[in-house]
């Protein structure tokens, strides 16, 4: 099990689970690419987000990295290289995805535990996760990979709230 910059070479299973995330709705999911976007193109962007090219008004730079375990995209990872203020409220620097076939196997806590170290060469000692009230396997993956809660915040109406964890970066 492994963590890579976004490949070519995974195209087929990253296929595979944009397919089978593709009723899922949510802040994050599983990105893909553009109608008529070559797949080397839309690995590309993902790599061109970490040096803070192209991104949309407001965004700011982030490491997208994919979890493969047995020659297969397992889910990816983002690492924000900065918190805006909104990232600070309701985002925080690590978002992670499991596609769907296989989430309960230990897979989300494994892409968070890999994470963090590649946080830490971004410069990110201290880290913020934050997770759906409602989420509580997020709840767990977190917490077991050293996650302090902070606090709960308001996240607007018809949204859950939002628990802000903090875990330091060994």
């Amino acid at each position: 099990m492994k963590l890579i910059l976004p490949s070519t070479q995974y195209q087929q299973s990253y296929m595979q689970a944009v397919e089978e995330a593709k009723d899922e709705t949510g802040d994050i999911v599983l990105a893909k690419p553009e109608d008529g976007q070559l797949f080397a193109e839309f690995v590309s962007s993902k790599i061109e987000e970490a040096q803070g090219l192209h991104l949309p008004e407001g965004w700011v730079p982030a490491t997208e990295l994919w979890l493969i375990d047995n020659d297969a995209f397992i889910g990816r990872v983002s690492i924000r290289h900065s918190l805006t203020e909104h990232l600070l409220q309701l985002g925080g620097h690590i978002g992670y995805y499991i596609r769907p076939s296989k989430r309960n196997q230990g897979y989300g806590k494994a892409i968070l535990k890999l994470a963090l170290p590649e946080a830490k060469k971004l410069g990110i000692i201290k880290v913020l996760v934050t997770v759906d009230d409602t989420n509580l396997s997020s709840q767990k993956i977190i917490e077991a990979n050293g996650g302090v809660l902070e606090n709960i915040v308001d996240n607007g109406k018809d949204h859950p709230k939002k628990r802000r964890y903090w875990i330091t970066v060994a």
